[in-house]
């Protein structure tokens, strides 16, 4: 049988010695949550089957079964021969959403709570020499508050920004074999002015930890380090800087050796820094022509049906012009991340909050468990431009603003290199950056808003108080701001970081987008370039994202159809994208 999606599913972190588990699974709806009360995991043969990792409600998992389901299991067996045997075992699953129990031969494993992060178990002592077999029973309820359920419809139905749910495995499920002293992880600290690279990390057992970089196959440098099991921290001396760049990448390869085992990695060298309210890569000003992006697909749902898939999504992106994304309500699979770090991809790296009662002590906790495994997964890619773990919390209430703070305050804790966004388009509870989401459909309303605003701005000394004169009277053809003007500005870096959302469709009856449809191709032309060419003519402006890239559903606003086709001719926005912004002067 072929396996979908067989590639490695971490290649920043990858091991010759792994065993791909995705394919067909025995698999049974559990409605009343009684499967592991019922044990069955002792079943002879589950009720039906489902092709992993795509989720039940796909088309490609062979179910396609929509409505609610509270809880879902799944069984298959797997053959391990001795030399498999001889060091440690790990069960790897790159998401399950949303908690998974998880039994191996009949024996409770161990249980995960969280639908987008990947986790694993040490199974070694649960295995043996020949037929195994692996039990997971999960549990999914994106009505009760108490999980994030990013854009996964509440209703039966899929309705304005909601769609179809996903419940269950919905990643690769993957063995990985290694020696009984191993790494464990590492994080790398890039430093290109100072031509060196950080790596910390944690090992087991003692040995001699080597590690050489390449760069286009050819060795740069080689170090060794002792280390007694535990943490360790080295640094690599570049004799030369390639650096990473947007449109081109450029990664150098990563070899980890600690006695028996070997890792495959890799790094990129880049810097990132506001200067005033300019972003610089690599010293230099860079526009973010961002799309928002939310990981969408027709026949998978969340889960791209082929690795093609992930890149041709960026292909589409650089094709209109832009240069990066936000990637929205979800935490996307390594795999993705990985073709944006090879091709110079820039991406925001999001959490789907939507869903989630802030207030709850028990969602509080589950939130800190799942972002901090996040951004301890996705650290080292070097696409990874900033972090954003909340999106539009309207509002004000003393448990979601003391939530929204200390996730903001454990983010930088846990990476001080990149910027963070408290909470994308709302009431912010800690501004690093102004973040702005503007739907204004009239290019002139539009523009003259953010003309004044940057005029006002610095004829106050790059201070606004959100009870000044030009808050509250409004700027807009003498008519009231939006309510996204609710707080000070002190001087931060200004990004718009969602705006247009333009309708079109044939029959725009058939979907919704933001404002009234334009009536021909020409309007909706001139509609995008009055909006963009505001932004990118505003040199106070270091970034926008527009929405979206693509159709999902009954939300028609994407510049490509749900099917990833080209709904007009996509060079004209090209053009208009690639402009020189005013920042870039």
């Amino acid at each position: 049988m072929c396996i979908p999606r067989p590639e490695h599913p971490m290649p920043q972190w990858e091991r010759e010695n792994w065993k791909n588990l995705n394919g067909m699974w025995e698999f049974e709806f559990d409605f009343s949550l009684s499967a592991i009360d019922r044990q069955l995991w002792k079943k002879e043969k589950l009720d039906r089957e489902i092709l992993v990792p795509f989720c039940p409600e796909s088309r490609l998992s062979g179910i396609g079964y929509t409505d609610f389901m509270a809880g879902v299991v799944y069984k298959r067996s797997f053959i391990l021969n001795e030399k498999e045997l001889s060091g440690r075992t790990f069960l790897h699953f790159g998401a399950v959403d949303y908690h998974a129990a998880v039994y191996v031969n009949g024996r409770y494993v161990g249980s995960h709570r969280g639908g987008y992060t990947s986790f694993s178990f040490d199974i070694t002592a649960y295995i043996r020499e020949g037929e195994n077999t692996v039990f997971v029973a999960v549990k999914d309820d994106v009505r009760s508050g108490l999980q994030p359920r990013g854009k996964q419809a509440k209703l039966y139905h899929s309705s304005g920004c909601d769609y179809t749910r996903t419940t269950g495995i919905w990643q690769t499920v993957w063995l990985e074999f290694v020696p009984l002293c191993y790494v464990k992880s590492a994080k790398y600290y890039p430093d290109p002015e100072n031509s060196c690279l950080t790596v910390t990390g944690i090992t087991e057992g003692a040995g001699t930890l080597t590690l050489t970089a390449k760069w286009q196959g050819e060795t740069v440098v080689t170090k060794s380090i002792k280390s007694k099991g535990g943490f360790f921290s080295t640094q690599l001396d570049l004799p030369e800087v390639h650096l990473w760049e947007v449109g081109k990448g450029g990664l150098y390869d990563l070899l980890l050796t600690y006695g028996e085992d070997s890792v495959k990695s890799y790094f990129g060298m880049r810097s990132t820094a506001f200067e005033g309210r300019k972003y610089m890569l690599n010293g230099k000003p860079v526009f973010q022509r961002l799309v928002l992006d939310q990981g969408y697909y027709p026949e998978g749902i969340y889960t791209a049906p082929t690795e093609e898939d992930l890149v041709h999504d960026i292909e589409l992106s650089y094709a209109a012009g832009f240069n990066g994304a936000r990637l929205h309500q979800k935490v996307f699979e390594s795999r993705f991340l990985y073709h944006c770090d090879r091709l110079g991809y820039l991406v925001w790296g999001e959490y789907p909050n939507w869903g989630f009662e802030c207030s709850s002590l028990l969602a509080t906790e589950s939130y800190m468990a799942e972002w901090q495994e996040s951004l301890e997964r996705d650290f080292n890619h070097p696409s990874i431009i900033g972090w954003c773990p909340f999106n539009e919390t309207w509002g004000y209430s003393e448990g979601k603003n003391a939530l929204i703070s200390s996730i903001y305050k454990l983010t930088k804790r846990l990476d001080p290199t990149r910027p963070c966004i408290d909470t994308s388009g709302s009431q912010h509870e800690v501004m690093e950056i102004y973040d702005i989401h503007d739907y204004d459909q009239n290019p002139d309303s539009f523009q003259h808003r953010w003309d004044e605003f940057t005029r006002v701005m610095k004829e106050n000394g790059e201070v606004l108080k959100a009870d000044s004169d030009f808050f509250l009277s409004g700027s807009a053809n003498g008519e009231a701001n939006p309510p996204y003007f609710a707080q000070d500005y002190g001087g931060q870096p200004i990004f718009i970081s969602e705006y247009g959302g333009i309708s079109w469709m044939k029959n725009a009856a058939e979907g919704w987008g933001y404002g009234q449809a334009p009536g021909t191709e020409e309007e909706f032309f001139s509609r995008y370039k009055g909006l963009t060419e505001a932004l990118l003519n505003n040199e106070d402006i270091f970034g926008f994202c527009y929405t979206q890239l693509y159709d999902i559903e009954q939300e028609i606003n994407g510049l490509y159809t749900y099917e990833r086709k080209e709904k007009f001719d996509i060079n004209i926005i090209r053009e208009i994208n690639s402009q020189k912004a005013a920042m870039e002067k």
